[in-house]
């Protein structure tokens, strides 16, 4: 099976450009009630990294902010946490994604040149195989 089976498109997804700030982060994460979303760069495209509600929540802790808008000056290719939600290249197997999902809610997906094209979510990957387990049990 090839991972852009799974594949939820760039374009119909929200991300955030590694110019934009933490309380802009915070702000979209908020309205769309995600817990994380990926950074991507404004010059090329490529992936960084993703930015959690836990890394802006700890940059506000370590920091001592007494006022939230201060994120407005800390670009969030600043607080990400490069070692969370790895990506994938869209060449690779079936198995390095399957890798990434058990332990990630969604899986970023990435050309050869590290351009980002979307993002496999666990909740789609669970879909498919529990569809496929099913009509495996219909067929005995």
């Amino acid at each position: 099976m090839n991972i852009l089976f799974f594949l939820s498109p760039k374009m119909g997804l929200e991300y955030l450009h590694d110019t934009d700030t933490a309380y802009d982060a915070l702000k979209k994460i908020k309205v769309r009630g995600y817990t994380a979303i990926p950074i991507i760069s404004k010059t090329d495209g490529t992936y960084i990294g993703t930015v959690s509600e836990g890394d802006i929540l700890w940059n506000i802790v370590n920091s001592d902010y007494h006022d939230v808008k201060l994120l407005d000056g800390i670009m969030v290719e600043e607080i990400i946490n490069k070692d969370k939600y790895k990506p994938v290249k869209v060449s690779e197997d079936m198995e390095d994604l399957i890798k990434l999902i058990m332990n990630q809610n969604f899986v970023p997906v990435v050309d050869d040149r590290g351009v980002f094209m979307g993002i496999v979510t666990r909740k789609r990957v669970i879909d498919y195989l529990y569809n496929e387990t099913i009509n495996s049990s219909q067929k005995i």
